[in-house]
């Protein structure tokens, strides 16, 4: 009794070491793995509560804004550089992977900016933004909506880089990386 007991204890680990060796790291794994650490910050944002003015939104750019439904960010701030490149690289190799497409790079004022999708050239089921820089940290939005589509997403982020945006909205992320 006792042997058996051992043995089913002995198969049963190592089924959960391989289980947890085989599991792939994800962007929403890495969101729910680091929400409660300390240098990290973490908010999910209904869209309703994003508040701007859509007055010179074109008709693509509006459908694109109403598409989305909810923002996940997750944020980092630098409390020292061995850290900051250990979990940059962690991201860095999650974006890699075949399923998140490419979809628009720029750099703005010194901090690298990457933009890709889960889904098709038609419809994207998650667009993800990732901002980095060495100074402040990284942030990482993953936004989930309805009938995204990549192409109407570009001339929304263009859109958004030009938008005057109330900063009170995300004061507290902002405060964050101070």
């Amino acid at each position: 009794m006792k042997r058996t007991i051992k043995h089913i204890f002995y198969i049963l680990s190592i089924t959960i070491m391989l289980a947890s060796c085989a599991s792939e790291a994800s962007l929403q794994h890495y969101f729910v793995d680091n929400q409660e650490s300390s240098n990290f910050i973490s908010q999910d944002i209904p869209i309703s509560m994003v508040k701007l003015d859509k007055s010179h939104f074109s008709e693509e750019q509006n459908e694109a804004f109403n598409s989305v439904k909810r923002l996940n960010f997750l944020g980092y701030k630098v409390s020292e550089a061995k850290t900051f490149k250990t979990e940059l690289a962690k991201v860095k190799t999650i974006l890699k992977d075949k399923k998140y497409n490419d979809l628009m790079e720029f750099n703005d004022k010194g901090r690298k900016i990457i933009v890709k999708y889960v889904g098709t050239d038609d419809e994207a089921d998650e667009v993800i933004v990732f901002g980095s820089s060495k100074d402040l940290g990284f942030g990482i939005i993953r936004v989930l909506g309805n009938d995204m589509s990549p192409d109407k997403m570009v001339t929304l982020i263009t859109a958004l880089q030009k938008a005057d945006i109330d900063e009170s909205q995300v004061e507290n992320l902002m405060n964050f990386f101070k």
